[in-house]
């Protein structure tokens, strides 16, 4: 019998509060650069860099996530932080879903920012993170790759992959903001995400998260 091909798959974390364009972006461009099968989106459920800082409910982060990439067919969207307790790592994300049957062929690409993946050595269990995926370092504004060579050594440079993409200055900090400040956001979410938040009122009192 011969062997299964290994299916390539993409992970976007991320708070997404709220979820942009400047995501499906490199979501996007990652799924087409690495042939990817498909990208899971998966919020944050309790997210370990923001301790003490106000974070809209997980379900509402979740039903815009969901509402961003309902059209397009390699998108999915995962409940798989927000549903377990306790504070949601990276390490603890893999550890699951390489045990699940339908990923036991799949090969894991975690796709986030430039500025994160230099960060990576903070991370809870970096060393069992690289063992079972491989980094899309995705350029963003303000970044370059060649920030990663003053940052992590040569054995951790081999497991990411650089991807340059069309820069969009987009963040949710400058969103939530422009909220605050009755500034539209048209065309930087999708318009399903901005009637959401517009529904729900999100974003209009003070806050104070990044």
């Amino acid at each position: 019998m011969k062997n299964c091909p290994i299916r390539k798959i993409g992970i976007m974390g991320g708070t997404f509060d709220p979820i942009h364009y400047g995501h499906l972006r490199a979501a996007d461009e990652a799924h087409a650069a690495l042939n990817l099968s498909e990208v899971i989106f998966i919020p944050t459920g309790v997210p370990p860099h923001k301790t003490g800082q106000r974070v809209t409910s997980a379900e509402d982060r979740y039903m815009m996530t969901v509402l961003a990439t309902t059209d397009c067919p390699y998108f999915s969207v995962s409940r798989i932080e927000i549903e377990r307790k306790g504070t949601s790592y990276t390490a603890d994300t893999l550890n699951i879903l390489s045990l699940m049957p339908e990923y036991q062929d799949a090969e894991f690409y975690f796709i986030t920012g430039l500025d994160a993946v230099m960060n990576i050595l903070t991370w809870k269990n970096t060393g069992d993170i690289l063992k079972k995926c491989k980094f899309v370092a995705v350029s963003r504004y303000g970044y370059t790759h060649k920030h990663l060579q003053n940052e992590l050594t040569k054995d951790f440079l081999k497991l990411i992959i650089p991807l340059e993409i069309p820069l969009l200055a987009i963040s949710s900090t400058e969103l939530r903001e422009r909220i605050r400040n009755n500034r539209s956001i048209r065309f930087l979410v999708p318009p399903l995400v901005d009637n959401f938040i517009e529904k729900n009122n999100l974003y209009k009192k003070s806050y104070g998260g990044i």
